[in-house]
């Protein structure tokens, strides 16, 4: 018997351009679930890609262009304002007119405008076609969590996303090694040749083994009136906004960590670059880990809400020990407590994000890509916000950094409880 809320392999069709999923029974799926998790994986992968195998030319675009670093930063900062703004508009696109055909359109203008990136000559230009790449690459995002939905439900739903978890994970740790590797053969331009070039693979991998996943029964025909009214109905549901808040605090707090990192890490303790990339492959693998014991241990034997009250407890306590640390509580202390505290944080996180992702979509089957564009929306924007942040009080200091995290999640956690209220609600998340 398969899990409830999942789709059975047996009721998978054939990939087509307007087959649904979930209602045709022709074919055992089990390869075609195989490709369509990997593809789902990579599609939400897209923009760490796109974001981190960029990190390490940057010294170079400003030499080359002959722009200050802050002017080259703001080609960071368009990136991440395109994946934030492009999920609510992608998002209610899938709703009305289904899965496939944004995402291919999405997908299409990614690689146009990557490649414009590659041949970028001024700033200005790579600004505003990082800023395109980052609307276009939100779809991968947007739509592969609203596929997750069309797919399953409760428990299926979160342990899917905890797979999702272990695919695009991968993309933080081998993206700035690739990203390094690529530049030791040619400039940064054949950075973002390499980004065209996975760009046009997904879409071929898309256009030929995506099947539709929303049929057209359920899709919604109306306008922009209708989809604002949708959005409006999900931000007035308290639940639903409290896993997007608190998912999004959280979302922050790892943010604060992909900023500030570099700079505690190797200007404030002194390590060298190899020992920097190390540590946070090693973070990033307790995300990994831990997010596959979510998945497959703990997820339909404990309630989603206690697993989630967990992290956040485990979140708040290591950004409390951070800021302690850091502060000079305990004394001069040295890189092996602080690395040691934001692995805890990090792999904590694991049990927070695909769980208050499934239960936002839970309450939502008819709108999911508009749920899912809220979800990513609110997640990047407090991100964006939380990153400048931990930088304010210069550069001899972690503290700051502290700060964000703790604050994040105290925020966090108070949203879960003010407005999830788990104890209150009769019907058992699982």
């Amino acid at each position: 018997m398969p899990e409830a809320g999942a789709t059975p392999p047996d009721q998978i069709s054939t990939p087509g351009p307007s087959t649904p999923v979930r209602r045709a029974g022709e074919i055992p799926g089990a390869r075609t679930s195989l490709m369509v998790t990997f593809l789902l994986g990579a599609l939400s992968a897209l923009p760490a890609l796109s974001m981190d195998m960029y990190l390490p030319a940057l010294p170079q675009v400003s030499e080359e262009l002959r722009s200050p670093a802050v002017t080259v930063q703001l080609t960071l900062t368009a990136c991440l304002a395109g994946l934030a703004l492009g999920q609510l508009v992608v998002g209610p696109m899938s709703d009305r007119w289904g899965r496939r055909r944004p995402l291919l359109a999405g997908m299409v203008l990614y690689v146009l405008a990557t490649a414009v990136c590659a041949l970028a000559s001024t700033t200005g230009l790579l600004i505003g076609f990082r800023l395109l790449q980052g609307l276009s690459g939100a779809a991968g995002i947007v739509i592969a969590r609203a596929i997750v939905r069309d797919l399953y439900d409760g428990v299926a739903m979160a342990r899917f996303f905890s797979t999702l978890m272990l695919i695009s994970g991968v993309a933080p740790i081998v993206a700035p090694l690739i990203g390094g590797q690529v530049l030791r053969l040619t400039d940064w331009h054949g950075v973002f040749v390499v980004l065209t070039a996975v760009g046009v693979l997904l879409t071929l991998v898309v256009w030929r083994c995506l099947p539709e996943t929303l049929s057209p029964g359920d899709r919604h025909g109306g306008g922009l009136g209708e989809t604002l009214g949708a959005m409006r109905g999900l931000l007035a549901d308290r639940a639903f906004t409290g896993y997007m808040l608190t998912g999004g605090f959280t979302f922050a707090a790892l943010f604060a960590y992909v900023s500030a990192s570099s700079f505690v890490v190797q200007e404030i303790y002194g390590a060298s670059p190899q020992t920097y990339s190390l540590l946070f492959g090693l973070n990033s693998v307790g995300l990994v880990v831990l997010g596959q014991v979510n998945g497959k241990i703990l997820v339909g034997r404990v309630s989603m809400d206690k697993v989630t009250g967990v992290g956040l407890a485990v979140i708040t306590a290591a950004a409390a020990v951070l800021l302690a640390l850091t502060s000079g509580w305990f004394g001069p202390v040295g890189l092996l407590p602080v690395a040691a505290g934001l692995f805890v944080l990090m792999a904590a996180m694991s049990l927070v994000l695909p769980n208050t992702n499934a239960l936002a979509l839970m309450r939502t089957r008819h709108a999911a890509g508009s749920a899912s564009a809220l979800l990513g929306t609110t997640s990047f924007l407090v991100g964006a916000v939380a990153s400048p942040l931990v930088g304010i009080a210069g550069e001899h200091t972690a503290v700051p950094m502290a700060v964000v995290q703790l604050g994040s999640a105290l925020a966090a956690v108070v949203c879960f409880a003010g407005l999830c209220r788990p104890r209150r609600r009769t019907v058992d998340a699982r």
